[in-house]
């Protein structure tokens, strides 16, 4: 069953989407519309790959235009509910929302493409680790970092503050302490209002607010809800297979996994032989399935 919204309606859902979507992909969407029957699966596959555009279709499918007792955050089914005309429409009104420079497409490409890793990586390794939702740790591998355009186009020298984080790390120091000093919030706070007005479910939206958070969440006591403590554990070992640390912070080190390395893989069970068996394994495979 899908659902037909009107121009006003599409424009409606669509107010505070500000993440850009990758241009290659919304060249082969395009593409994919012209088709005499657009394939839904190939539209969902694409549209996954960016998180922008699957911010802006999770926040649609979740408005109250649908009335949906559960939240949705798994793209396909997204997909399924609206259709491919309604998808169509959706991808159309982003793409007018503004052309973007060179400039700021090469500085946004660290981001789309560490989005993508991220988000393949959880799922493989929920999938690998028993996780009963790998969809929502793919959702969280590719929302994650949702704050970091929207920093990106507020502050000019957010590349360079956000490398001095990444090289200032330390059990004493996370990396958005430098991102608070300099500009008084952190691509984290910013994610999470951005994951909150796409509706995303709660224990998603808490995840991105704390995923440079997780020293204090691992180290204190079991009061934390579990869910949120194994979404962030997935989501920090998928960000070090996937060298997180030297895409977006231009550092040969990992600073902040080797902070957390010792409480995340001991609540997941996992020994350092363990973990490293899995990291070559994925990193051959390319975060494949």
């Amino acid at each position: 069953m899908s659902y037909e919204l009107d121009e006003a309606q599409i424009l409606q859902a669509l107010q505070g989407i500000s993440v850009p979507p990758q241009p290659q992909i919304m060249v082969d969407l395009q593409m994919e519309q012209v088709m005499p029957e657009p394939d839904l699966r190939n539209i969902a596959k694409l549209i996954s790959q960016d998180p922008g555009l699957s911010g802006a279709l999770l926040k649609v499918v979740n408005s109250p235009f649908f009335g949906l007792s559960n939240t949705i955050s798994s793209i396909q089914q997204a997909v399924n509910l609206l259709g491919s005309k309604m998808v169509i429409n959706l991808v159309n009104a982003l793409s007018i929302k503004g052309e973007m420079s060179d400039e700021t497409i090469v500085q946004l490409n660290r981001f789309w493409d560490t989005a993508q890793d991220v988000a393949m990586t959880c799922m493989s390794l929920a999938k690998r680790l028993g996780y009963q939702a790998p969809d929502e740790a793919y959702s969280l591998g590719l929302f994650h970092n949702c704050g970091i355009p929207l920093m990106l186009g507020r502050f000019a020298d957010f590349i360079s503050v956000m490398e001095e984080a990444y090289a200032s790390a330390s059990p004493e120091w996370r990396i958005v302490d430098t991102e608070n000093r300099r500009y008084n919030t952190n691509h984290a706070v910013v994610g999470f209002y951005t994951a909150k007005s796409w509706r995303l479910p709660k224990h998603l939206c808490d995840a991105i607010a704390n995923h440079h958070n997780a020293l204090s969440i691992f180290s204190e006591s079991s009061s934390r809800d579990s869910n949120l403590r194994t979404l962030l554990a997935i989501l920090k070992m998928a960000e070090h297979i996937c060298q997180t640390s030297r895409t977006l912070g231009n550092q040969t080190e990992d600073r902040e996994w080797a902070s957390i390395q010792t409480f995340v893989l001991e609540y997941m069970g996992l020994s350092e032989y363990d973990f490293e068996q899995i990291k070559e394994t994925l990193r051959d495979m390319g975060g494949a399935l």
